[in-house]
């Protein structure tokens, strides 16, 4: 077995010891590899794994710990729901930090290694389906051009797990550009000095954001580098439809990815109101109130920040909430412009958002499906929808004719709209099947579908791209934690 080929180091460790645990993953009984990303592999400089599987099970469930690593498990704490608590990496195992073939640098974690020290109740295990589903959607959400962390491999462990009934249990190696959170801030703020808040922040600036390092503010910096990724993240998530479904600050990512899918989902029928997770039962994080909760996670984040913006405390709000304010115009702006490409709309006037907003009036009225009503346009095509019988729809579909007949095309821009509807998404009637299948055994549909899933904006047989969606099969799906 050769071990010379990671190139794990382990730059976390240098933060005070109030931020983890050095922590062994608990070693499974029966390792074995159920999904490997070769291409991911060898990106990372591990392709020498690919040489047996039983090697990478080893590794991937955490019997075998690679040279270099130094297991750890993460403290942070966040908002869960809007109600604060102290948290931590219950079930998952930080082996460090691998240097890519281009220098840059991933975590390399492995996802239901058993308890830690920050697992209160828990059993620190994670179940084959969940573990399957995060490596199936983080995937599809890579392939899609969003910032996401992305899955490594799967591991079944030859263990039961108990989530209402037993079930398989498997380890997900999951990669991030790291694992800090509005949440790490958040802990450091409530449980550390505002030297560890400040250590904190310029450890995180190094890491990725080393333009900000030597600015006037770096803290404040870091909360406006912060929010525009995270427009730009919540924005890419409502081009395709996506719904986190658990927007705690504890799965903000300080990098800009997306994280975290336990009770994912994504939308079929168009409506702002769309909620899939159990546990969501008030709508806090539904499909149309994602930029809303953005926003409040980073008044978290701004306000876990405030000792480092200024030791004056009224100063710092004032230039935290400047920052803050400013939120809601930046999305609206960025959301109108990525409304606009999925309409091939290049040159858009300021009465055109009307345009926008007309269409998902009538998408939601008529409960039409948000991804095939986009390719119906970019396609100049109809499929079987009351939407299109409509006279309201007749008349919108003139005036979106009309905004690029003013610039004297024939036609939108194929360009923009080619790079901004996927042809597929994973369905959920899709997702379920693949999952239900796997978890006995059968891994063949599952693959079937991560392979057409990473060709998201390639053309697909007409039969899959307006595939009918079950009827009512949303109205009752729900998604879970798995935790």
């Amino acid at each position: 077995m050769k071990k010379d080929n990671w190139q794990l180091e382990n730059t976390y460790t240098e933060l005070p010891e109030i931020f983890y645990s050095l922590h062994q993953p608990v070693p499974v009984t029966k390792p074995e590899l159920v999904c490997f990303n070769e291409v991911l592999a060898d990106q990372f400089g591990l392709g020498f794994l690919d040489q047996e599987n039983e090697n990478i099970a080893d590794y991937f469930s955490g019997n075998v710990i690679p040279d270099g690593a130094k297991p750890l498990a993460q403290a942070y704490a966040g908002h869960q729901f809007g109600h604060f608590n102290m948290l931590g990496d219950g079930r998952a195992i930080v082996l460090g930090e691998q240097i890519d073939t281009t220098g840059k640098r991933f975590d390399i974690q492995l996802k239901g290694s058993g308890q830690t020290p920050y697992s209160r109740r828990g059993d620190g295990r994670a179940t084959l389906y969940s573990m399957l589903r995060e490596y199936l959607i983080s995937e599809s959400m890579f392939h899609l051009g969003i910032p996401t962390t992305r899955s490594l491999a799967v591991v079944t462990t030859g263990e039961k797990v108990f989530r209402g009934q037993m079930h398989n249990g498997a380890v997900l190696t999951r990669t991030a550009e790291s694992h800090i959170r509005v949440g790490t801030f958040e802990y450091a703020r409530h449980f550390g000095s505002t030297e560890d808040l400040r250590g904190l922040a310029m450890y995180t600036i190094e890491r990725h954001y080393p333009d900000k390092k030597d600015t006037d503010n770096p803290g404040l910096e870091l909360l406006k580098t912060v929010m525009h990724k995270q427009i730009d993240l919540v924005v890419d998530w409502m081009r395709v439809g996506f719904i986190h479904g658990v927007m705690n600050t504890d799965n903000m990512s300080i990098a800009g990815e997306t994280i975290d899918y336990g009770p994912c989902a994504l939308m079929n029928s168009y409506n702002p109101n769309t909620v899939f997770s159990s546990i969501d039962t008030q709508g806090r994080y539904a499909f149309g109130n994602q930029a809303h909760i953005a926003q409040w996670n980073l008044t978290a984040f701004a306000n876990a920040l405030l000792p480092i913006i200024s030791e004056d405390q009224k100063k710092a709000v004032q230039l935290a909430q400047e920052v803050i304010d400013g939120f809601q115009y930046k999305f609206t702006e960025r959301w109108y412009k990525m409304m606009f490409d999925k309409l091939g709309i290049s040159h858009p006037e300021e009465k055109d958002k009307e345009l926008v907003d007309n269409l998902l009036a009538l998408m939601e009225t008529h409960k039409a499906d948000y991804t095939q009503v986009f390719l119906t346009l970019q396609q100049d095509t109809l499929i079987e929808n009351a939407l299109f019988k409509s006279e309201d729809f007749k008349d919108w579909r003139q005036k979106w004719e009309a905004t690029y007949l003013r610039e004297g095309l024939v036609g939108p821009s194929l360009e923009l709209m080619n790079r901004s509807n996927p042809k597929v998404i994973p369905r959920n009637h899709w997702v379920e099947h693949v999952l239900n299948t796997a978890a006995r055994g059968e891994m063949e549909p599952f693959n079937e579908l991560l392979e057409v899933l990473s060709k998201p904006y390639d053309d697909h047989p007409e039969d899959l791209q307006f595939q009918q969606i079950p009827e009512d099969f949303d109205a009752g799906y729900q998604t879970f934690c798995g935790t």
